[in-house]
C-alpha cells in the first residue's frame, strides 16, 4: 500500500523530509500552522492552518486515509505536539517526531536557563540593557513589562503593529543565518545580552555562536514537556521508519 504522510511542518527538517519524500512515491501533505505570511514554496501538497484540536486532526486522519504522521514542527510547538500523540493514538495511527538535539553550553558559553518565556521575562528585571530579543514574534507581548531595555527584534515577516517597546529595532530577515552575521549585527546595534529559546539544530544556532564569541551572556529558554512518543534526528531514519511502521502500529 502507497503510504500517505501528514508532516506537521515549519522548520527546515521539515522541508528536507518533504524534499525527499517528494522524491518516492508516498503521497504526502506539509501542514503549516499559518505563522508565516510568505512560507517557502514546498514539493509536496500545503495545508495552511489549524486543525482544530485533537478531534480536529483525528477527523482529517480517517477522511484522508493518513497512514503515517511524522511530526516535525517547532521543538516549541508544545500544543500541536501533543495534539499529534493524542490523535495518533485515538486513530491507531504511528506517529514519529523528527526532532532537533537541543542544544548544551559549551567553554565560553554564558548561558542563564530558565523554564519558559515567563522567566525570561523575569530575568530581565533590573538595569537596562541591549537585548537581541530572537524569540520570533508570537510572545513578544509578554515582554512589554521590561520596557528599559533596548530590544533587537529579528522577525521573518513585519508586524502587524509596532511593537510597544520604547526603544526597539525591528529586522526583517530569514534565516539559516550565520556566526559572522550574528556578530556583524550584534556589534551593530551593541547588544550586550541574548535571549534565545533552545530551538536546537544548526539553522539557528549562529547567534549562539556569535554571543560565545562576543563573551555575552544568554539567556536560554528551555524546551517544553511533550508527552511521549518515539523520536528520530534524521531524515533518513523517518523513511526507515516509514518503511517499516505498517508492521509497527504504535510505535
Amino acid at each position: 500500500m502507497t503510504p500517505t504522510l501528514l508532516i506537521l511542518g515549519g522548520t527546515s527538517e521539515a522541508t528536507a523530509l518533504a524534499g525527499r519524500v517528494a522524491q518516492s512515491e508516498a503521497r504526502a501533505v506539509l501542514s503549516l500552522a499559518g505563522r508565516v505570511a510568505r512560507p517557502a514554496r514546498q514539493p509536496v501538497e500545503m495545508r495552511v492552518g489549524g486543525f482544530g484540536g485533537v478531534a480536529g486532526l483525528v477527523s482529517y486522519l480517517r477522511e484522508t486515509g493518513t497512514t503515517h504522521v511524522i511530526d516535525a514542527t517547532h521543538p516549541f510547538a508544545a500544543g500541536m505536539s501533543a495534539n499529534a500523540v493524542a490523535a495518533c493514538a485515538e486513530c491507531g495511527v504511528p506517529l514519529i517526531a523528527l526532532t532537533r538535539p537541543p542544544w548544551t553550553e559549551t567553554p565560553g558559553d554564558r548561558w542563564q536557563r530558565v523554564a519558559d518565556v515567563q522567566g525570561a521575562v523575569a530575568a530581565l528585571a533590573g538595569p537596562r540593557h541591549r537585548v537581541m530579543l530572537a524569540i520570533g514574534r508570537m510572545h513578544l507581548a509578554e515582554f512589554e513589562v521590561q520596557p528599559q531595555h533596548f530590544y533587537l527584534l529579528r522577525l521573518v515577516d513585519p508586524p502587524a503593529a509596532p511593537p510597544a517597546f520604547p526603544d526597539h529595532q525591528v529586522v526583517i530577515s530569514r534565516g539559516p543565518f550565520t556566526e559572522a552575521g550574528d556578530r556583524a549585527l550584534m556589534r551593530e546595534h551593541g547588544i550586550d545580552l541574548v535571549v534565545s529559546k533552545n530551538s536546537g539544530g544548526s539553522a539557528a544556532h549562529a547567534k549562539i555562536a556569535a554571543a560565545r564569541a562576543l563573551g555575552l551572556p544568554v539567556i536560554m529558554i528551555d524546551r517544553p514537556a511533550i508527552p511521549p512518543r518515539h523520536e528520530v534526528s534524521s531524515v533518513d531514519a523517518v523513511l526507515d521508519w516509514i518503511a517499516h511502521a505498517g508492521t509497527e502500529r504504535g510505535v
